[in-house]
């Protein structure tokens, strides 16, 4: 697929799967109907426990990213494009949030923090985009 599990980063090796396959389909990188890879394949692939997958398809499930096709395996669901890009924006809201209280109880004025993020994003704009 094209997933990458970092074990040192502190997030549950199943919560790297689910968010990065939602981050997938939230920039649309697959898109219902597309057919995720089986438990074993992905397992083997990212070189983890086949339960860890298991357990984030079935969050995905529950979620309604994903969806069972008789015969087939997992597919992303038709809703999945909208649940995964809310949720995306809540997520980097939230951090986004966090980064800017910091930098303002710090003591950066409006325009300095303003001027921090512009170059941050600049730098980011200037690697592109994600595959």
């Amino acid at each position: 697929m094209f997933l990458h599990i970092d074990p040192t980063n502190g997030l549950a090796i199943y919560d790297q799967v689910v968010r990065q396959i939602k981050f997938a389909v939230a920039r649309r990188a697959i898109v219902p109907g597309n057919l995720v890879p089986s438990v074993r394949e992905l397992a083997r692939e990212l070189a983890i426990n086949p339960n860890t997958v298991a357990r984030s398809y079935q969050q995905l499930q529950t979620e309604g990213v994903l969806e069972t096709v008789r015969g087939m395996g997992l597919e992303v669901a038709a809703g999945a494009y909208k649940v995964c890009r809310g949720e995306r924006t809540a997520l980097l809201q939230e951090r986004i949030g966090r980064a800017l209280r910091e930098a303002h109880q710090s003591g950066l004025t409006a325009d300095e923090l303003r001027q921090l993020v512009d170059k941050q994003l600049a730098l980011v704009l200037r690697e592109g985009r994600p595959s």
